[in-house]
């Protein structure tokens, strides 16, 4: 089935969910499509085809684009948010990982993981790559904090986050750790500005807690003991817990687990454990509608996304999508 769409824009605090119609874009990194989910119906509504090993997604505010990271080809590929069809594929530095967008559209972030590692900036007016950002070691997951002022880059090589200026476009602090940084989550202060991020590490069945303003790990929270007879030992891909975010409304924060194939919930901002929830195999990335009832996560072991009531905290149901989805990305049409 094949939709036109028109007036896609990013999920942000400012709009009127209401007078919008939700899509969750989820890619198939062992494919060349990516579906799009019709959260009312739950169901595949819509296609976009051609993208061989794609990676990340992002959305122009505007909804006239669709951004989608290229491994086979090391391209962004540039999709119309009207016909669906593959526009422009522009060149990169290396071979891509996940990608993010500015809060304005102008510039598009692209993760670089071959080489010493670099965040390649696209501008959008242009459809060029202006720039690439040094990093030390190659980049896995880049992000645009909820506020639009930094560029956060996670390192599984380098062990490391890079915090970079979203003016600038220039690396203002790094952040060691013992293993490779992996998928992350951001906490919003009263005022809009991130107080916390929680990320995920290599071979950790759990998250870490950075306080933003002091630069500084301050916790780190396992999740649930799995008994030895239910825990998943293969596929794990160095990440037993590998996907993360907080609901739109910032009073919860989920957890995938890889290793027994359940997402966790927890509280915020106490980080107490609410419950969890079984969802398909190998859970590996999650989006929420924008009322934060509904959490989508994307199950590459069985090629399913699961959907999850996040106030009972039960599986709704389970579409069946393309070959080891991965990464999703919630987006709106007004």
């Amino acid at each position: 089935m094949k939709t036109t769409i028109v007036g896609i824009a990013v999920v942000g605090l400012s709009l009127t969910v209401s007078a919008a119609t939700v899509r969750i874009v989820q890619t198939n990194s062992a494919g060349d499509n990516i579906s799009l989910i019709d959260p009312a119906t739950n169901k595949v509504v819509a296609e976009i085809t051609g993208i061989e090993v794609n990676h990340g997604a992002a959305v122009a505010p505007d909804g006239s684009r669709f951004y989608f990271s290229n491994e086979a080809d090391h391209t962004l590929d540039v999709v119309s948010g009207r016909t669906l069809a593959v526009t422009k594929k522009i060149a990169l530095s290396g071979r891509p990982n996940n990608i993010a967008i500015s809060k304005d559209g102008r510039h598009v972030y692209v993760s670089i993981v071959s080489g010493n590692g670099a965040v390649d900036v696209i501008d959008a007016a242009s459809l060029e790559r202006v720039k690439s950002i040094t990093t030390l070691g190659g980049v896995h997951n880049t992000y645009v904090t909820p506020d639009g002022k930094y560029v956060i880059a996670g390192s599984i090589v380098g062990k490391k986050l890079t915090v970079i200026d979203g003016r600038t476009e220039e690396p203002l602090w790094t952040l060691d750790f013992d293993t490779g940084v992996r998928p992350m989550a951001f906490e919003r202060s009263a005022d809009g500005s991130v107080r916390r991020i929680f990320l995920q590490l290599s071979d950790f069945h759990g998250f870490v807690v950075v306080d933003f303003a002091a630069r500084r790990e301050v916790a780190r929270v396992a999740l649930p003991e799995v008994p030895a007879d239910q825990r998943h030992t293969e596929g794990l891909q160095g990440s037993p817990a590998h996907g993360i975010g907080v609901s739109p409304d910032g009073k919860t924060l989920w957890v995938n687990s890889k290793m027994n194939s359940h997402v966790y919930a927890y509280s915020l901002p106490d980080l107490k454990l609410l419950g969890g929830v079984h969802v398909g195999d190998h859970p590996d990335w999650l989006t929420f509608t924008p009322d934060s009832k509904s959490v989508y996560i994307a199950n590459a072991g069985s090629n399913s996304v699961s959907v999850v009531d996040v106030a009972s905290r039960k599986e709704v149901t389970r579409i069946p999508v393309g070959q080891v989805p991965k990464r999703n990305i919630t987006a709106v049409l007004p």
